[in-house]
């Protein structure tokens, strides 16, 4: 049984900027029937406000309190241990770390920082960790589409430093089982009641499976052929869309 639902966002509900066919039927659908939803996205670019004005731009409301992002997990992680981070993330979301900055970084951040991913941030990060600063990453996907291309997200970058520095990141948006349960959590469910529908094999379905939440792969967004013999073994399965995800939940 499915009594909620986690949607990834890019690539699930729209595509460059444009809701995907059925989009907005399926979720009026799931609303209708009372199945409550959460919204999940590994975006590192944007602040979740920003997040929340894009979709209700193409029609899709989603309140911000149902928005989980890896920045507000990283603030969320910070704060909770005191910790003062040096900045590798995207200039759209430095302010969201403004109030944490100090001239002493006890923590190296990082996240899609696009353009600034630089020889020279990335061996400033180095450094740091060789000092023995531990690693944040919020997420570690390796790759996001942009238009008909596909582009390096964080991941890459991410394993470049723990190779280089011999040490294992925290990841702190999704795959992280932490990530998936506290949108869970906020559903009061167990996690086997709750499906992720996403279009990343890897970091969407058989991330919410460790996590034991069920999961579902959409064929659209950045689906590959063949990812699903990704999700399949584990338990995950594979519609076409979000609309044909509909009418197996209902």
């Amino acid at each position: 049984m499915i009594h909620g639902v986690l949607l990834d966002l890019e690539g699930v509900l729209y595509v460059n900027g444009y809701p995907l066919p059925g989009t907005r039927e399926a979720l009026l659908s799931l609303r209708a029937a009372g199945i409550p939803m959460r919204f999940v996205t590994n975006s590192t670019r944007l602040p979740r406000s920003a997040i929340a004005n894009r979709l209700a731009r193409i029609g899709l409301e989603a309140p911000i309190q149902h928005l989980f992002t890896p920045v507000v997990a990283a603030r969320h992680y910070l704060i909770a241990r005191k910790l003062t981070p040096h900045l590798l993330v995207h200039p759209d979301i430095q302010g969201e770390f403004a109030d944490l900055i100090g001239l002493s970084p006890s923590a190296v951040l990082l996240g899609d920082a696009g353009p600034g991913f630089t020889y020279e941030t990335l061996n400033r990060c180095f450094r740091l960790l060789l000092e023995g600063l531990p690693l944040l990453a919020m997420g570690s996907n390796r790759y996001f589409r942009n238009g008909d291309s596909l582009n390096l997200d964080v991941g890459p970058f991410m394993a470049a430093l723990e190779y280089a520095a011999e040490m294992e990141a925290v990841v702190l948006g999704k795959p992280s089982p932490d990530f998936f349960l506290a949108a869970v959590n906020s559903l009061d469910l167990p996690p086997q009641d709750v499906v992720m529908v996403g279009d990343d094999a890897e970091m969407d379905v058989r991330g919410a499976l460790t996590a034991g939440l069920q999961g579902v792969l959409v064929r659209t967004g950045k689906y590959r052929p063949g990812d699903e013999a990704r999700v399949e073994p584990g338990g995950g399965r594979v519609f076409d869309d979000l609309d044909a995800v509909v009418d197996y939940i209902l």
